[in-house]
């Protein structure tokens, strides 16, 4: 097979390698998510949410992710449809499936929340909520913590379309731009055009959501969510400006969803809505990146990878009830109340 040296979006471009290497991160995604669906319906596993649809700018963005632990790294508050953010940071799709199938060894929850709700302290990544938005008034807290630490340390806030309609998304705003206070927060809204069952055109006044960001002076740009070359580019300019200025940017991703909502709307596959994964592939092909024979063999590798990672998992052990109220509050050296993880009435502490 002979490569060229990029693809090219416009007068960007990626080159090959990493074009290949964000090709099977996408596809790692997509069999995780597209197996997942089946655990839902199999009794596998009981509920099922993600991304279908969003992995071309979800990768782009866990590998551009400064990572670490503490201010002078960035923070991550996301949202339920992130898992190609973390495996693109290096997460195995195994422990997205423990949290899928709710086993005790899931790392993020210990199996008591649901999927896509991840959390990695290591990695700074905060506990996804299930509360629509929340993390928008979450992100200029951590990101007032690197403002004063110094550093080029940012934290990236995640939503959707819909919850942009929330006070917490305009709070983060104003928290983020007051004079003189600017906080370096990325804000970013994946636009599937969807709230639930209720389309954004039915709800949306303004031409752009981006442009609910300038009367607090805030840039934004629109990038094409299912085009990687676009999206890294548009990434990577979203991150300087708010390394340097250390201000709020605010980045809106048009992107699918390929499977509705959740399981709770059936998670069909929309034949309608545009594939990244199948876009990208066409796209290399015709600039010779790959060969179809490459495509085939990531498709049948991941695939194998994810159905032998659930072969483990159904192997191993569920939450045990007396798991329940552990780490309900964070150890505490100063507090009398609660010195230790409280598990009980307070004063108490556990006998194991």
């Amino acid at each position: 097979m002979t490569a060229v040296a990029d693809l090219r979006t416009g007068r960007f471009s990626l080159p090959a390698d990493r074009v290949r290497e964000i090709y099977t991160l996408m596809v790692r995604a997509r069999k995780l998510e597209e197996r997942m669906i089946k655990m839902s319906k199999s009794g596998e596993g009981y509920f099922w949410i993600g991304g279908p649809g969003e992995e071309a700018f979800n990768v782009c963005l866990g590998l551009q992710v400064k990572k670490g632990q503490g201010p002078d790294y960035d923070y991550l508050h996301l949202h339920y449809r992130n898992s190609a953010t973390m495996l693109a940071m290096g997460m195995e799709p195994i422990d997205a499936m423990r949290q899928m199938a709710m086993r005790r060894t899931d790392p993020h929850s210990m199996g008591r929340n649901f999927v896509g709700h991840f959390a990695r302290r290591e990695w700074n990544v905060l506990p996804v909520s299930s509360v629509i938005e929340i993390q928008y008034t979450m992100a200029p807290g951590t990101a007032l913590v690197q403002k004063r630490h110094g550093g080029d340390g940012i934290s990236i806030v995640v939503g959707g379309d819909a919850g942009t309609a929330e006070g917490d998304f305009a709070s983060c705003m104003i928290w983020s731009s007051r004079p003189g206070q600017r906080l370096p927060v990325l804000m970013i809204v994946m636009n599937n055009h969807w709230g639930i069952s209720t389309a954004a055109e039915t709800q949306h006044g303004e031409e752009h959501i981006i442009d609910r960001g300038k009367p607090f002076g805030i840039p934004g740009e629109v990038v094409d969510g299912c085009d990687p070359v676009a999206s890294w580019h548009a990434i990577a300019r979203a991150m300087e400006y708010c390394r340097r200025e250390r201000g709020p940017f605010m980045l809106e991703a048009l992107v699918s969803r390929l499977h509705g909502h959740s399981s709770s709307s059936g998670a069909v596959r929309v034949e309608n809505e545009p594939d990244c994964v199948t876009i990208l592939e066409q796209r290399m092909l015709e600039a010779g990146v790959c060969d179809r024979t490459y495509i085939a063999h990531v498709h049948e590798t991941e695939e194998a990878g994810i159905e032998q990672a659930l072969e483990q998992v159904l192997r191993e052990p569920q939450p045990d009830p007396t798991d329940v109220p552990r780490f309900t509050y964070a150890p505490s050296p100063v507090d009398a109340v609660y010195p230790q993880d409280y598990d009980d009435l307070p004063g108490r502490r556990r006998s194991s």
